[in-house]
Parts: C-alpha cells; structure tokens; sequence
C-alpha cells in the first residue's frame, strides 16, 4: 500500500481507550487524520480525535463507515466483532492486523492450537465441555489445574485455578457453565512472566523490544522491569518466539507475546495480543521509538523505528482505588517530584477498584535505582472514586 503523501492518510480505530489515545498522539505528530469508533461519548482517546463515532464495537454500519471514512482500520483490542472486518477485508478494504490474524487470535484454544501446530512451545491443553472432562484433564496434567473461557478473557477474567478435585464444579459454574467454550489448561509453575513487543511493517520488516520483566498481582498487570534479568540466551530465544509468532500470524503492527521461564528455563508462551500491550508502555520513555508509533508506522506503511532501549525503565500500573465513582487523582504534585518519574493520566472519567487508570513510568542509570523510584511514586498517587 503506497500514497503519493503519507501524511493525508485516515486511519480509523476501533476502540477509544488509552491505548487508543496514546496511538493518536503519536499519530497525530505525523500528520494523519484519526477516527474512533467508541460506544462512550467521553471515552480516552474522545478529546483529541479528529472524529468520534459513537457506536457499539459490533455495529455493522458504523463499522462500515469507519472503513468507508478511513485509508485503514486499527483496533486497540481484541474483544471485537470479527465477522463484519472479514467482509470488510474481503471488499479490499485494508485491516491491520489481519481479521484472519484476530479471528484465531480471539479465541485462546484456537490461538495455542496455531502455535502448537507450527511448534512454538505453549503450555499443555485440551478442549473441556463439562465437569467430567475437566476431571479428565486433570488425571492427565495434575492438580492445580488452569481453566479457561476461550473468548472474551481479559486480566485473569475468564480464568479459573482448580486447586482439588473438590473445586471443579464450582470453577465451571463461575466460567459460565458451558454457556461459552471452555480449555483446560495445565498449571506452570514460572520463575518468572516476561513478554516482549515486536512490529512487523507491510513490507515485513520486523523489529523486536527488548524483554520486559512482569509483576501480576490479582491477574492485573502490576510492574513491567525492563531489561528482564533474564540470560542472554534465553533473550535470544524470546525475541525468536516473537519473530516466529509475527510470521505465523501474518501481523501487521504491533504484537505482544507474553511468556513463561520455567523454573528450568524454558520458555513457553502463554498469549498473543494483535495490538500495542499494558506491558509495552515503557517504551514511550525508554526506547527510541513508542510502541504506539512503531504501529502507526507500521500499519500506515512507513519505515519501523529503531527500539534500542535508551536507559533501565520500571512502569507501574495506577489501579483505581476506593469506591466506583468519578475519578479524582490525588498526589500528581509529589508523586512527579520524585526524579525521572513520567505520569500518565487516562482520563477514564469513572474509577472503581482495580481498573487501570494511568501509569507511571521511570528511567534511571541502574534497574534497582528505577524500581526504588516507582515504589516510591506509586505509593504517592491514587485515582479514587468519588461519589457526584
């Protein structure tokens, strides 16, 4: 795909979140036109988009028209009506990711089932329909046991750790009973949970972050540490996974793949995102190029950016806390007297307990002296709910 001016292009997004904002603010240093398409009419990315069209993410029409409206279609995630981006697609409108790529990647069976068959390491897995066969993976990969929805999972919802024969019916319930398809999945025991960002641009040129190092706490994403403290050797084989897995899935833009080292060292990869990732956000102040400028570089058909990593970064997640209310954020003044802290507000306009809010970034000479100075930003600033 080749324009006469880059810089004319629309693209549209689907999804007006942050990570739907943060891909507009580099887009918009490069001169293209944005539409989102946003069933919330104050949603992040709402106050610097060129155009808001206020629709549900599985509105045929409105999908329509944001093609129709746009040079190329985008999304910021994956929970998306996939059927009307395959007519789309099929018409010659242009798609980045793929729909074919976000179809196998929207389930999680058929994701690992993909990976499997092109021999890139995943966690055992079988397909379950009920609580017997549940039982029946278990005799097979043992107690504690993962199960999961196939669709529709996002920050451990979804996710079921059976740890007794006991716990099975109870984890099959609270996963809908069999009202959505279901894997079984065996439980790894990790050292430690890294992922890395790789971009893969129309003329498939390819360029890889370096590993980060990740901290869940309740499935949420809480730290990402970058360099990973990992050896060099396993660095090597982690950024091979990600070439293999942006070749397997055809991707266009960014992708995420996130990992497991065994308490052996291997490596095995848990998930696939076909979009910039929570754990990618400290590349805005710790690499060269963002990862949400390398997707628009990539997807708008522009060279990919160097991702040499410029100094040791930490990014902590701010999680809502309090009540569900309006967000209100407290302790921006001291938290960004901390040196080398960068703050970024989303702009959700309702915080409840748990819901990603914001993020801080540091970068330091060293990894410990970053992670000093997070800790001690984080435990500075709250996005609280207050009641109106």
């Amino acid at each position: 795909m080749k324009f006469k001016d880059k810089t004319r292009q629309k693209i549209g997004i689907i999804g007006g979140g942050q990570l739907g904002k943060m891909m507009i603010l580099e887009a918009k240093k490069m001169g293209f036109y944005v539409t989102i398409l946003d069933p919330t009419k104050k949603c992040p990315a709402h106050s610097i988009a060129d155009q808001h069209l206020v629709a549900d993410f599985d509105d045929r029409e409105a999908i329509r028209k944001l093609a129709e409206q746009s040079d190329l279609i985008t999304y910021e995630f994956e929970h998306i009506g996939v059927e009307p981006l395959k007519e789309l697609e099929a018409e010659g409108y242009k798609i980045y990711p793929t729909a074919r790529s976000l179809e196998i990647i929207q389930n999680k069976y058929h994701q690992k089932n993909v990976l499997k068959q092109d021999q890139i390491a995943v966690p055992d897995f079988v397909k379950v329909k009920n609580p017997a066969e549940i039982r029946e993976a278990a005799e097979e990969f043992g107690y504690p046991l993962m199960l999961k929805s196939c669709t529709g999972g996002y920050d451990g919802n979804g996710n079921a750790l059976i740890d007794s024969p006991a716990e099975v019916k109870t984890a099959f319930q609270e996963l809908g009973a069999g009202k959505a398809p279901l894997m079984a999945e065996k439980y790894i025991p990790f050292k430690k949970e890294i992922s890395i960002i790789a971009a893969r641009g129309l003329t498939e040129e390819m360029e890889v972050y370096p590993t980060g190092e990740n901290d869940h706490q309740d499935n949420i994403l809480y730290e990402t540490k970058v360099p990973a403290e990992i050896s060099a050797e396993l660095e090597d084989e982690a950024e091979e996974f990600a070439r293999e897995v942006l070749k397997v899935f055809e991707g266009i833009g960014i992708f995420c793949v996130e990992m497991f080292v065994t308490e052996d060292n291997q490596l095995l990869v848990n998930e696939i995102a076909p979009r910039p990732h929570n754990s990618g956000h400290y590349t805005i102040e710790g690499c060269v190029t963002s990862q949400f400028e390398q997707h628009v570089r990539a997807v708008t058909a522009l060279p990919l950016g160097d991702t040499t990593l410029l100094r040791p970064t930490v990014m902590r997640n701010i999680l809502g806390s309090g009540k569900e209310g309006r967000a209100e954020v407290v302790g921006l003044d001291p938290a960004l007297a901390v040196e080398g802290v960068k703050v970024h507000i989303y702009q959700k306009t309702v915080s409840r307990p748990g819901r990603k809010m914001g993020h801080l970034t540091v970068t330091a000479a060293s990894l410990e002296e970053a992670a000093e100075r997070a800790l001690k930003a984080s435990k500075l600033i709250e996005i609280k709910g207050e009641k109106d």
